[in-house]
């Protein structure tokens, strides 16, 4: 929101282990299924070792992006002090990918302050077949270098959304294809030097580097460039450089046969309902039809529940991923973690079967890191939440019967209704968006992060409508318990809840309010004067 300000770049919390990164890979590519998806890492000793695993979580592409690189935004100490040159770490990722038989089913791209033909050259017969130009091109349209990219004060109108700066732009798209022509014409020359007619019989070839002139300088004297130059010794009996495309393992998505069932609403926009099983192997359900419909109908999607899937079991990872406008998606059983992951205008619906043995509101219904980074939408979950519940949520309102630590961490808009215990730092990093807690002990201060949030009564009308309005959707699609007793005695229990409340958009709220009622006065001839 417009004067709330944000923590940026917040933390990953979606990620703690390659397992994770894979996991969204898989995501990111069933959101997308024809694009590339890149994973950057900064160069770093034992780089190697983790783009090995980034080739095995399968990423089309690994970046390996040097120390000199950087936006005029970095911070000082990570301009002087964060990772090493790009050479060192193209060097180590192409020697361990090929070393392990992983190079072929991978693009490596290299960045970090490339500026002329020769760093292309360099950076190909390292191992890298694709490479970043960014600082030169900027100084080609007009850059001045001045490192103030985050205070929107940029002198030349570049990193700016202030309209008198950006008239000062003087750029133009012909300044841009002329500097990278003379780069293309260099590199020319030198592989016409070098012998070759493509850069793909370059790559991998580190023998051909001469290293004799830069060792023989006073400076670097006694300098052994051996392990950077290494070719490992099955470098020619396998690829070095990337042959074959990754397999993600799309054909065998469920999606498959939810692409084929919903093709009435896909193509003509009419209602679709059916009911289908549905196992943990199944990952990432309903995010490649999510990305059917986005694709046919925009970000606006399709009307409410116009696709109504009732699934059956337990889910996989990440179920509901990126859902758009359109798509309801209830699941009878349990599911794993991610579950909504950026949730975009759809809905989902967790619940256990009525013949389930345990009580929903005491056992874990879907897992960790539920509703991360989502957008739009709605979501019900009968029964409790894992850690890391609607971290970086942005627009979701959802209803949960309980979490554990962390939730709410680092959101900035939306409305949580939780009906049940939460874990510790409840609310850590939350600039925007609203959480309402029934704290029936009155223990939640306790375990509520108090930082950047205060903790207030429901206001009258406004709050007690949203979240009695919640609590009835919640009960109607869910059939819980909790949500009856409550709304059973809801005048006396609606002031047990607890309105966790961002103190900055508090502000943010309370300034729009008086100056809105500013402008009424004025407009009723009341003003003041």
């Amino acid at each position: 929101m417009p004067g709330v300000g944000l923590i940026s770049p917040p933390p990953h919390h979606d990620i703690y282990s390659i397992e994770d990164l894979a996991q969204l890979i898989h995501d990111l590519k069933n959101s997308n299924p024809r694009a590339r998806i890149s994973v950057k890492l900064v160069a770093e000793v034992g780089v190697g070792t983790v783009a090995a695993g980034v080739a095995k979580a399968k990423s089309d592409l690994v970046l390996i992006s040097g120390h000199d690189g950087g936006t005029g935004a970095s911070p000082l100490t990570s301009l002087k002090h964060a990772g090493i040159p790009w050479e060192l770490g193209l060097s180590e990722t192409q020697q361990t990918l090929v070393l392990n038989k992983l190079r072929d089913r991978i693009v490596v791209q290299v960045d970090g302050q490339m500026k002329t033909g020769r760093d292309v050259i360099v950076g190909a017969l390292l191992g890298a077949e694709e490479f970043g130009f960014a600082t030169a091109p900027l100084v080609v349209m007009g850059c001045v270098m001045m490192r103030v990219c985050h205070l929107d004060t940029c002198p030349v109108g570049i990193a700016t959304q202030n309209p008198e700066l950006r008239e000062k732009f003087s750029g133009k798209a012909d300044h841009v294809v002329n500097f990278f022509t003379f780069i293309a014409e260099e590199v020319r020359g030198y592989m016409a030097q070098l012998g070759f007619r493509s850069l793909d019989e370059m790559i991998g070839r580190s023998d051909l580097l001469d290293v004799r002139r830069a060792v023989n300088h006073w400076k670097a004297q006694g300098l052994d460039l051996s392990a950077i130059l290494y070719r490992p010794e099955n470098a020619s009996s396998v690829p070095v450089r990337r042959v074959a495309e990754q397999d993600h393992g799309l054909s065998r998505a469920l999606d498959n046969q939810l692409l084929e069932l919903c093709k009435p609403a896909l193509e003509r926009g009419e209602k679709v309902s059916f009911e289908m099983d549905i196992r943990n192997e199944n990952r990432t359900v309903g995010t490649m039809l999510g990305s059917e419909l986005t694709r046919k109908y925009g970000a606006a999607g399709l009307p409410d529940d116009t696709i109504d899937l009732h699934f059956r079991g337990s889910a996989g990872q990440s179920f509901g991923a990126f859902v758009p406008s359109g798509i309801t998606l209830r699941l009878e059983g349990d599911s794993n973690d991610y579950v909504g992951k950026g949730l975009s205008g759809g809905k989902v619906i967790v619940y256990p079967p009525p013949t389930s043995p345990f009580v929903p509101e005491e056992n874990i219904v879907v897992g960790n890191v539920a509703l991360y980074g989502a957008t739009g939408g709605a979501a019900f979950f009968r029964g409790v939440a894992g850690e890391r519940f609607m971290v970086r949520n942005s627009g979701v309102v959802g209803v949960v019967e309980g979490t554990g630590d962390h939730g709410c961490e680092y959101m900035t808009g939306g409305r949580a209704v939780v009906i049940g215990k939460t874990g510790r730092n409840f609310g850590a990093g939350m600039s925007g968006g609203i959480a309402f807690v029934f704290d029936e002990d009155g223990s939640f201060p306790e375990r509520c992060n108090m930082e950047m949030v205060g903790l207030e009564r429901l206001e009258e009308h406004e709050d007690l409508d949203l979240v009695q309005g919640l609590l009835e959707r919640h009960l109607e699609y869910t059939g819980s318990t909790v949500a009856q007793r409550i709304l059973r005695d809801w005048p006396v229990l609606a002031t047990r809840f607890v309105k966790v409340m961002p103190r900055e958009y508090r502000r943010v709220l309370d300034a729009a309010r008086t100056r809105a009622s500013d402008e009424d006065r004025e407009t009723a001839g009341v003003g003041r004067g």
